[in-house]
């Protein structure tokens, strides 16, 4: 695995900027989405936080749909919600051609109550993000997530492990029924379970042609999604094409989530490239509020030194207005550049 770097960090094929809430997380995507752009690079920054401030960065309304932001950069606003809507009702399209119609009702009822659930949020979104990963490839030459708070990135991140064990204990469990023990005596003629192979390891055989109509649908189903989480999971732990760059502020709650998150992801082999400090006061600010403000933030940049002393960490300053709008992501992108990004 290459050592973590925040060098030329646009050059990779994907990047994460994950963090605390409110510590500029998206200003950060939204700049080196700038910079990767002038740089020559078609990027496209994607916004997966239910409180979407992309557009807000850019000053412009970009939601569920790619938004021409300047030459070679795009913007995208996931909404989970949205997400959620358009996985439920294909479910439920697909159930009704098995259930009685004096069913339907009741399964739309109990479809509106599994739309709500905050897993089927965190699924429907991560399979948008999959299917980004490994089908916009083509299309641009760097994409950058503007992901959720911290806790809500761990569980998009971990997800495909936790959907891919899902998907086997399901398939087990099928293939005790009647149904799919046809295809398991076709599949394992010899031998113990244990060395046998599965419809997940691809064989040059149809795994599936024994089942009726209904049972195949679901078990391709499964396998289609399990090998979308999985493919985006090798994509996750490339640690040459891909990056993962925690922002944070020089005070005491984000320092301690992102040694949290840093030490979960690393668990996870998930490449983190290094941190950002933001807001850091710049030295020509005067006063003796800030002066004691300086003293406090010093000892929180020592701390995260210590802290994070395996990766990378550069610092951008604290600026005297809010940035919006290309001109000031474009300052923000020239401090990343003159930091060595």
């Amino acid at each position: 695995m290459n050592s973590p770097s925040l060098k030329n960090l646009t050059d990779r094929r994907l990047l994460f900027v994950g963090g605390k809430g409110g510590v500029g997380k998206t200003t950060v995507a939204s700049a080196l989405g700038v910079l990767a752009a002038q740089r020559g690079r078609r990027c496209l920054i994607v916004s997966t936080d239910p409180a979407h401030s992309l557009g807000d960065a850019f000053a412009r309304e970009i939601g569920d749909r790619v938004t021409a932001l300047s030459a070679n950069l795009w913007g995208l606003e996931i909404d989970p919600e949205a997400e959620a809507k358009r996985h439920i009702d294909a479910v439920t399209a697909v159930m009704k051609q098995y259930a009685a119609p004096t069913l339907h009702a009741e399964l739309d009822r109990q479809m509106r109550l599994a739309r709500l659930s905050p897993g089927t949020m965190e699924a429907a979104l991560l399979e948008r993000v999959a299917t980004l990963i490994l089908e916009t490839g083509e299309d641009y030459d760097l994409l950058i997530f503007d992901t959720a708070p911290t806790g809500h990135t761990l569980r998009l991140l971990t997800l495909p492990e936790a959907m891919a064990a899902w998907t086997e204990g399901l398939l087990a469990h099928n293939r005790r029924a009647e149904q799919l023990g046809k295809v398991m005596r076709h599949l394992t003629p010899h031998g113990s379970r244990a060395d046998l192979p599965t419809p997940f390891d691809e064989p040059h055989e149809d795994p599936f042609k024994d089942m009726d109509r209904r049972t195949r649908m679901i078990a391709e189903t499964l396998l289609r999604r399990r090998r979308l989480f999985h493919q985006t999971r090798r994509r996750l732990t490339d640690a040459e094409g891909t990056g993962f760059v925690f922002v944070l502020i020089p005070e005491r709650l984000p320092l301690l989530e992102t040694v949290r998150a840093v030490e979960a992801l690393q668990q996870f082999k998930v490449p983190v490239s290094g941190a950002i400090v933001n807001r850091v006061l710049p030295a020509e600010a005067d006063g003796e509020f800030l002066r004691q403000r300086r003293q406090q933030e010093a000892r929180y940049l020592r701390q995260i030194e210590a802290s994070l002393s395996g990766l990378p960490t550069l610092q951008l300053p604290l600026l005297p207005d809010d940035v919006q709008g290309l001109d000031a992501l474009g300052k923000v992108a020239d401090a990343l550049a003159a930091a060595g990004v």
